[in-house]
């Protein structure tokens, strides 16, 4: 039967799933700080409703990418800190300031205008210094030392922007050869040494990704950023999965929205990839790849109806798909469909549907959770 969602198609979130999560991650982090990365959100499944569960699990500090995603969490109610983990411009200092939020800077020039904001409101707000240890995205180099201390020297005299501490990111830790994690922590350690030798106070420690709270418990300094095993998908398929129990909390289902049968030859979808070979019955499904689900895929795709792993009958459309049901016994309209997920038997995840397609787990679950709508259940 159809479920009480804005359309037939939806994206199911555990929560159950995610608590379990969150309570595996903080045993794993041995007493230190959860940061919950809720960016993109919440990986696509919904960063409100997953922060009131980081909440009732005691964490006190969230992380997002953009202003806007912080802006979103402080209109829902969030009063927890919000680090925005990508740059933000002069431009939006005020805005900082109005959400009491907590930037990330490499630049002195950016702090002071931060900072200037802050004392026209008559606020002081914290800030991570960014630390370029090898991922090449944003930070001060460490290979630079000098220039770079010289630059967060000006950003700890300002008077309105105090330095909470400093953080960077791995950019192999998922990987099972963990030698360049390894040069990267000691880049940062080095960088820590030097500015605290320069006299540069830096009271906060971060590094930890998801990766690194698995594998690397060298690098849990004072508090450790998990993102992608809060949602129960592992980083890659090299890190050690005995390292870390997790429960997959997203589920990808719709309903049969139409049934025909189709005598052989008869043709489904663009370009006729799909030809009956026998007279075959053909179910339709009000999701596509509008909605996060790959046509590349369309080839290799199997849902789950009724118990039973149908594969999808041509190329995935926009807005819908079609598969090939003519195996189930007594299919209707209104029969649930799991596109991603389990029924106890069988199982499709997310995992499955990045290998096929040439991309990983994280894209599959951010596309997922753009335009379905959620249903959240416990």
């Amino acid at each position: 039967m159809f479920k009480d969602a804005i359309r037939p198609a939806w994206a199911e979130i555990n929560l159950s799933n995610l608590d379990y999560n969150i309570k595996s991650i903080k045993a794993k982090a041995a007493g230190r700080d959860l940061i919950g990365v809720i960016k993109a959100d919440a990986y696509g499944h919904g960063a409100v409703m997953c922060a009131q569960v980081l909440r009732e699990n005691g964490v006190k500090t969230f992380a997002v990418a953009t202003l806007h995603e912080a802006i979103t969490l402080r209109e829902a109610g969030a009063l927890e800190e919000i680090i925005i983990l990508g740059l933000t411009p002069d431009m939006y200092a005020d805005t900082l300031v109005k959400y009491d939020l907590t930037p990330v800077v490499c630049d002195s020039q950016n702090a002071k205008a931060i900072s200037d904001a802050a004392a026209k409101a008559g606020k002081t707000l914290e800030a991570l210094i960014a630390v370029d240890t090898g991922m090449g995205r944003i930070g001060y180099l460490p290979s630079e030392a000098e220039t770079a201390i010289f630059d967060i020297k000006k950003i700890a005299m300002l008077s309105n922007l105090k330095i909470k501490g400093m953080f960077s990111h791995m950019s192999t830790a998922d990987a099972f050869d963990k030698t360049f994690s390894k040069e990267q922590e000691e880049k940062y350690n080095e960088f820590f040494k030097a500015l605290t030798a320069a006299g540069v106070n830096i009271p906060f420690r971060t590094f930890a990704n998801s990766a690194s709270i698995m594998e690397i418990p060298s690098v849990y300094f004072d508090a450790v950023r998990p993102g992608i095993i809060l949602y129960g998908c592992y980083p890659s398929d090299e890190v050690d999965k005995n390292q870390l129990s997790i429960k997959p909390v997203m589920s990808i289902k719709a309903n049969v929205v139409h049934l025909k049968d189709v005598p052989e030859g008869f043709s489904v979808g663009y370009g006729r990839k799909f030809i009956a070979e026998k007279p075959s019955r053909i179910a339709t499904l009000a999701l596509g790849y509008a909605d996060g689900y790959p046509r590349p895929y369309s080839a290799y795709a199997k849902v789950i109806v009724n118990g039973i792993m149908c594969p999808i009958a041509g190329n995935i459309c926009m807005d819908q798909c079609m598969v090939d049901v003519s195996q189930v016994p007594n299919v209707k309209v209104g029969d649930e469909v799991i596109i991603m997920g389990s029924d106890g038997v069988n199982t499709i995840l997310a995992d499955d549907i990045a290998a096929a397609t040439g991309t990983i787990n994280y894209e599959i679950c951010c596309a997922f959770g753009q335009r379905l709508p959620k249903v959240y259940v416990k």
